[in-house]
């Protein structure tokens, strides 16, 4: 698996710490009483670096378009660590001039002194978990943040001299108002973000909050609420100069993640540390999943004392819990759901008879745009891109 056919190559790198756990979150990250014995903080992106080296022998280190450290909230370890793990991609791949390098971050989790520090550490790109401004919403998200540590983050960064701000909202949190969303908005325009991100609570199975509200403590979101709040966030980052580029995300010219669409675009990424997924090639898999786990997996292949310059592709797979070769079929399925989500839309020539068929009806409704659709695109109309994933449903059949 060494030929990238020239497709864009990312590299996603996940942080699993988290200082607590919010009450509506499933994503894979531990505090430090989960995690037990034999992980350090401090030394976990030696782990990391680690991997970066398999990856690159692996492949044959293709030129990195983008890098993205997600988590968990990565600046826990620290801006000497982040930088390291920086240095040990530069270590092992060629990096495209115009690379983006994008780290999150909860906004009580830096000062300006590590803003800066990252910012000269070679990150152009920040992505605060902001989520509301509203303290009540605050609270039953069990953020830990004030309302303010937000805004102040975002302005930290600019003066670091960060190119590009992103600021993620939630909407539709239970006891939310109408009024709390748009304060929040209007926070993410005047801390000059150049992208918002912004998703409807989701209550995952097995969260704090599911229990609540599974108990009655809190009622589950409301749909139509949901819908009135996307299009007061969309009708105000609009006003403002945003422009929406995938249902979720906004952002001003030139402020668009490159890297969230290489996802979207179904490029190639290879997902470093606990539970990262990736995609190269159309073959898929998902690290193991717990810190510890993926530790000794690394250990186990040092151990094997492994020659880096013969390793092969199985010797990575030490570290997977799952693999999949994706068929052709899932390949279209995906190019389809994902392309649709976006503004960009997909070329008509992806659609075989029958999708066909059925998006030339969508045009005639009015839901795909039918202007577009007669010069090759199919592309769900602002008006009813809300519904992007019945429209994807019906036209896949």
């Amino acid at each position: 698996m060494t030929n990238q056919n020239h497709t864009p190559f990312s590299l996603y790198i996940h942080i699993p710490f988290c200082a607590s756990i919010c009450g509506y979150c499933d994503f894979n990250t531990y505090t430090a009483q989960q995690l037990g014995g034999g992980i350090s903080q401090d030394s976990f992106h030696e782990l990391l670096i680690r991997e970066l080296e398999i990856a690159s022998r692996t492949l044959e280190a293709p030129a990195v378009s983008t890098v993205f450290i997600g988590g968990g909230t990565p600046t826990l370890i620290g801006s000497d660590s982040l930088t390291q793990i920086l240095r040990g991609i530069e270590k092992y791949f060629p990096m495209n001039p115009d690379v983006e390098i994008t780290t999150e971050a909860n906004p009580d989790s830096v000062n300006a002194q590590m803003l800066t520090e990252l910012r000269q550490g070679g990150f152009n790109r920040i992505s605060f978990g902001m989520q509301s401004v509203a303290p009540a919403v605050l609270a039953t998200l069990q953020r830990t943040h004030t309302a303010g540590a937000s805004a102040q983050a975002a302005t930290w960064a600019r003066e670091a001299g960060f190119e590009h701000v992103n600021l993620d909202l939630i909407y539709g949190t239970p006891g939310e108002t109408d009024s709390d969303v748009r304060d929040s908005v209007n926070v993410c325009i005047d801390a000059g973000a150049d992208h918002v991100a912004a998703y409807s609570l989701i209550v995952e199975p097995g969260t704090a909050m599911a229990r609540a509200v599974n108990s009655g403590v809190l009622p589950p979101p409301d749909d139509d609420a949901c819908a009135d709040r996307h299009n007061i966030i969309d009708t105000m980052l609009q006003r403002a100069g945003f422009n929406w580029y995938e249902v979720s995300n906004w952002a001003k010219p030139g402020g668009q993640s490159a890297h969230n669409q290489v996802y979207w675009s179904s490029a190639n990424w290879w997902g470093v540390g606990p539970g990262a997924h990736s995609h190269v090639n159309g073959r898929r898999w998902v690290n193991h999943k717990h810190p510890a786990t993926y530790a000794k997996a690394m250990e186990n292949i040092a151990m094997e004392n492994i020659a880096m310059e013969n390793i092969a592709m199985e010797k990575g797979e030490a570290l997977h819990s799952d693999t999949e070769e994706l068929t052709p079929e899932q390949i279209h399925v995906e190019k389809v759901m994902l392309a649709l989500r976006t503004r960009a839309g997909l070329p008509v020539g992806e659609l075989d008879n029958q999708e066909l068929s059925r998006a030339k009806e969508f045009a005639r409704q009015g839901v795909i745009d039918p202007v577009e659709f007669a010069s090759g695109v199919v592309r769900v109309t602002d008006s009813e891109r809300l519904l992007a994933d019945r429209v994807i449903r019906e036209l896949l059949g």
